[in-house]
């Protein structure tokens, strides 16, 4: 379906993936919105903000990514350094069925004495690396990818790992925002599109990469079918979006497009709705606990009589009776 008739089910400030393709350069894309779902996954933390800056920017690519994967899988993000930004994870659970929401949940661990408040956020992460996991059920043995911390943004260190690891030349403009409308509260708004340029024949790799540190860049992965000519053109007309385009609610993804990309014949497909969901639960908990000593879960036992466990990433906070798991713990 053309962009410019637009579809059903997509209005300004639903949360939802739109996935799309560019039939002239021969690339495909999404755009995301989050609302709901980022204001969510930020609420529960009281972040600074470098550290709400990069959990937004590190959900957003997450489901920019996502978006792909199989029904009942799992794609998952990992960023790790040496500052004072030490973690950053995120989930993104493919839909159970056809028609259902894809759900997302996002943390950080920081020193909070550590942060500096008028710092760049990415540089307060250090050095450090991004993994990549693809979970497809208990069946299969997870994928898992590792890129290095480049550049100056969690983006650009996931456009290297697509041309690095998958050589797929890759751009994104991602970004967030607390927002407020008249006669509401703040809230976290975000958005974001993805291009890919979509594999071809392949090609020979370049003597020298142009990418930082020696690694291949999106261009190095363009020049080697080249396609640079298409890849240039496209990243550029990108690179003009401004962020009141990005986080909506005035202007619906379909309408970016056009106004993006409409030389390019933008083609889009019904869109995926995400909401924030959490797997934690007591059951879970439970049956983690039961794979500690005896003498391990006595140590964990608080003056209470109960073992306490909390969700970094929903905040739930469970209180169990050591009794209830001690079967198991009994070696």
């Amino acid at each position: 379906m053309s962009a410019a008739e637009g579809i059903s089910g997509t209005n300004p400030g639903d949360d939802s993936i739109l996935p799309f393709q560019l039939d002239r350069a021969g690339m495909r894309g999404r755009v995301v919105r989050l609302d709901r779902t980022l204001d969510a996954i930020l609420s529960q933390h009281d972040y600074p903000a470098p550290v709400a800056a990069l959990v937004s920017e590190a959900a957003l690519l997450t489901a920019l990514i996502g978006q792909a994967v199989k029904l009942r899988w799992r794609f998952s993000l990992q960023i790790r350094g040496e500052g004072a930004i030490r973690l950053i994870a995120t989930d993104y659970f493919a839909p159970e069925q056809e028609g259902e929401p894809a759900r997302m949940r996002a943390w950080a661990g920081f020193d909070a004495e550590a942060l500096a408040a008028d710092a760049p956020a990415f540089a307060q992460i250090g050095a450090g690396v991004m993994g990549v996991t693809i979970d497809q059920g208990p069946d299969m043995i997870p994928y898992q990818g590792l890129t290095p911390l480049v550049g100056s943004s969690l983006s650009a260190s996931m456009e290297t790992y697509f041309a690095q690891s998958e050589q797929i030349a890759t751009r994104f403009a991602v970004t967030a925002a607390l927002a407020e409308a008249p006669g509401e509260a703040p809230a976290w708004r975000g958005g974001g599109v993805m291009i890919q340029q979509m594999p071809g024949e392949g090609g020979i790799a370049p003597d020298a990469p142009g990418g930082e540190d020696g690694l291949m860049s999106a261009e190095d992965v363009a020049g080697m079918e080249g396609r640079e000519e298409d890849w240039s053109r496209v990243a550029i007309l990108l690179s003009t979006v401004e962020t009141h385009e990005l986080v909506g609610p005035l202007v619906p993804a379909e309408n970016l497009l056009v106004r993006l990309f409409h030389e390019e014949g933008p083609r889009v497909w019904p869109p995926q709705a995400v909401r924030f969901g959490c797997t934690c639960s007591a059951d879970r908990v439970e049956g983690a606990l039961a794979g500690f000593s005896a003498e391990e879960i006595a140590e964990m036992t608080t003056p209470e009589g109960h073992v306490a466990a909390d969700c970094q990433f929903c905040g739930a906070r469970y209180r169990l009776d050591p009794a209830a798991f001690a079967a198991g713990a009994g070696r």
